[in-house]
């Protein structure tokens, strides 16, 4: 008699929790069918071509039928790793990827900083409209750009180091091995700097002015009210940014470095997705290049956790 009377509140709950949902949904029924795009558009082009995975463990054929592949196991991962160039082709990425992290986040946090303590909002909105426009410019143009003012041939840097006095005669920079990170670094911090700033300008407006009153009433300059209230401020945005940047450490494209690359720097051209496209797709190694794609995305949802749960640990702050 007891287990029946107790089962009965249980029931009723179940009931409730079914008619509050329901309730719930068909009140916001408009907000469902508004998102419901954007799920479909995830799904497709985020989820369905996981399917494509599979190649990897196939020794894939395009004119046979799935059911028809001949499956290799992890032959394709052995290869993968077996391959001396593609060590090579890591510490290309890696070494870009944490230059890119490095420069390419501190320096936007400098240039909202200093945009934010400039006093006059003419000069403030044309420093931040000249600096984002990069960003909406291809790499096809930057890339010509950049070669023409390092050409050896009148090129602007050249021009500028030997005006100087610095150099005697003009530098081949596309054609030196040892200067290529640096230059698609910088590239990357140019073209990006002024759209990053975007969100960390954001940051800063959602500071309270009243912080910033109360500090200059106790004697604070501006070095000390940019470290102790600005900074601390946006860290919340900074730490969620880090995190996701970390997550995206290897997968830093190709464009620039194909743009920027040629024979004479191949060594220190070649990236993960560019390795993946010339000995994938292009020797029509379709399984390989999947292979490669797969410990690209391994490696990068594992960087993400760990540093999620790193940053959780040390600053209180994740996106998860």
């Amino acid at each position: 008699m007891k287990a029946v009377t107790t089962s009965v509140p249980q029931q009723t709950h179940k009931r409730k929790k079914e008619s509050n949902f329901w309730r719930t949904a068909i009140r916001n029924k408009y907000l469902y069918m508004m998102s419901l795009p954007f799920v479909i558009w995830v799904f497709v082009f985020s989820y369905y071509p996981l399917w494509g995975w599979t190649m990897a463990f196939q020794k894939f054929k395009p004119a046979r039928s799935f059911w028809e592949q001949d499956w290799v196991g992890f032959d394709q991962f052995k290869t993968l790793f077996q391959d001396d160039t593609f060590y090579l082709v890591m510490r290309n990425t890696l070494a870009m990827s944490f230059m890119g992290i490095i420069a390419g986040f501190a320096v936007p946090i400098i240039f909202a900083v200093l945009l934010n303590e400039v006093r006059s909002m003419a000069f403030k909105r044309f420093a931040q409209t000249i600096s984002y426009l990069p960003h909406f410019v291809s790499w096809v143009v930057v890339a010509g750009i950049v070669s023409k003012m390092l050409s050896a041939d009148h090129g602007t840097v050249n021009e500028i180091l030997m005006w100087l006095g610095l150099i005697d005669t003009p530098i081949q920079f596309l054609a030196k091995p040892h200067y290529f990170w640096g230059i698609v670094t910088i590239s990357d911090v140019w073209k990006e700097m002024g759209w990053n700033t975007i969100i960390y300008l954001a940051a800063i407006a959602g500071i309270s002015q009243e912080m910033y009153e109360a500090a200059r009433v106790d004697g604070a300059n501006r070095i000390r009210q940019i470290w102790h209230i600005t900074l601390p401020g946006i860290r919340s945005t900074i730490v969620i940014l880090l995190i996701m940047s970390i997550g995206h450490l290897i997968q830093i494209g190709f464009e620039k470095q194909f743009l920027l690359g040629n024979n004479l720097v191949r060594d220190y051209s070649q990236v993960l997705d560019l390795y993946a496209l010339e000995y994938g797709l292009q020797m029509s190694r379709y399984s390989f290049g999947t292979a490669v794609n797969i410990f690209n995305s391994v490696v990068s949802i594992i960087l993400l956790f760990a540093a999620n749960g790193l940053f959780k640990k040390i600053t209180k702050e994740s996106i998860m």
